[in-house]
């Protein structure tokens, strides 16, 4: 493991940015950015068209590892270039940006209130790309809808069994048990979730750490015992469809939290921007989220 980006991520003041949105919401992300589905007719297109997104926004003076902690990768643009280097190289070398990836494969149908992850039969062979691209960790993501005991419980078992996985491939892993914002149950669903988190952080071997990527909670610093347990590198917040400016004034109320937002950093960005505009823009979305994530 890299000890220069494993201190960056523990003891730097920042964020990480979530660039890794995949292949069910990559034409999301594109029409927010002003890029229709006219615009490409194959997959690979519209991977083209979402990895020159990414560029432009990792190339920015404004996206700089002063104020960003790390960056969370799709799969396509980790096995990309920028700039004539691998993705997550360029990162780390010129950026000094810790390269994250997403390895999940999306989302189960609903049950028990909550959406499992889909299977991972390719792991072992994504992780082994993510270590020969010197990727620092990965992200994988649920999500709970609703209260219910069994659903949660599941839920973060399953987390925590990949995330062992990750853990003894030489990876740090973000686990993102995402509650619902619009969850009926949202106070008794972090309640159930934190008691499994802390119980499945009791029982990692010593020495192994885990980051959380965790919805803003209703409760200000309801996090702080996970923030602090020994077996936590790091816990990060999700937007979760807030608006920036809510996600960040919820995030600066929470001591110890910092950002990992998507759609909060990159929403108001569009193609037919001039290079001044949206790096103007970048940079006001990029300190704003700073600021939050260092009160």
């Amino acid at each position: 493991m890299n000890t220069d980006m494993l201190d960056k991520i523990a003891n730097g003041q920042g964020f990480i940015a979530a660039l890794d949105q995949s292949g069910g919401s990559t034409p999301k992300a594109l029409a927010q950015y002003g890029i229709g589905e006219q615009a490409y007719s194959t997959d690979e297109e519209m991977f083209d068209l979402v990895h020159q997104m990414r560029t432009r926004i990792m190339t920015s003076p404004a996206f700089t590892g002063e104020r960003i902690l790390g960056a969370i990768l799709f799969e396509g643009t980790m096995e990309r270039q920028v700039e004539g280097v691998p993705t997550a190289t360029y990162l780390w070398q010129t950026k000094n940006v810790v390269p994250f990836l997403k390895v999940d494969k999306g989302l189960a149908d609903e049950a028990d209130g909550v959406q499992l992850m889909k299977p991972m039969p390719d792991l072992d062979a994504l992780l082994e790309r993510a270590t020969a691209n010197e990727v620092f960790g990965t992200k994988m993501r649920s999500v709970v809808k609703l209260a219910d005991p069994g659903g949660i419980e599941e839920i973060a078992a399953q987390q925590f069994e990949v995330g062992q996985r990750i853990l003894d491939a030489g990876l740090v892993p973000i686990l993102e048990p995402e509650v619902d914002i619009h969850s009926p149950e949202k106070g008794e669903a972090e309640e159930r979730l934190r008691e499994q988190i802390v119980a499945h952080l009791d029982g990692l071997a010593d020495g192994h750490q885990v980051m959380l990527k965790l919805t803003i909670p209703s409760e200000d610093d309801y996090y702080a015992s996970l923030i602090s347990h020994p077996n936590v590198l790091r816990v990060v917040a999700l937007s979760g469809g807030y608006s920036r400016d809510e996600a960040n004034d919820r995030l600066a109320r929470n001591r110890g939290l910092i950002a990992s937002f998507s759609r909060a950093l990159i929403g108001e960005l569009s193609a037919d921007q001039t290079e001044e505009e949206f790096d103007a823009m970048l940079e006001n979305a990029i300190d704003s989220i700073y600021q939050a994530s260092t009160t």
